[in-house]
């Protein structure tokens, strides 16, 4: 074991002086900068595109109105029947209505006739 340890002295001897990772100007924020980097990528591939469908769903739901037809997450077909402010009532058929909350509605179905 003492072998290991005298060995990490030794190559820790050998370099200069001052040649650490603090030794240059702004050594640390060279360090950080993959980082910065990353979650600048992140954030143009991932975050914004996200947040962009987010919003465009939330105007949609706001949009909604009797008559409309609409996709559930379940994806269950139906038209719109009733409006609430966090609850829609969606009817899927003859005399069979269902309430679905209002954020489990995924998209309006336009030009679509009944049954297809």
């Amino acid at each position: 074991m003492e072998f290991f340890v005298s060995m990490a002295w030794a190559q820790d001897a050998g370099g200069a002086p001052g040649a650490g990772p603090s030794a240059a100007p702004g050594g640390m924020l060279v360090s950080f900068l993959p980082f910065v980097l990353i979650f600048v990528v992140f954030y143009f591939l991932l975050i914004l595109p996200q947040q962009r469908k987010q919003k465009k769903h939330r105007a949609m739901l706001e949009a909604l109105k009797k008559g409309d037809r609409v996709l559930t997450t379940g994806g269950v077909l139906g038209t719109v029947a009733a409006l609430n402010k966090d609850v829609i009532t969606v009817q899927i058929a003859d005399n069979v209505r269902v309430k679905v909350r209002r954020e489990y509605i995924a998209e309006l179905q336009e030009g679509q006739e009944e049954g297809s």
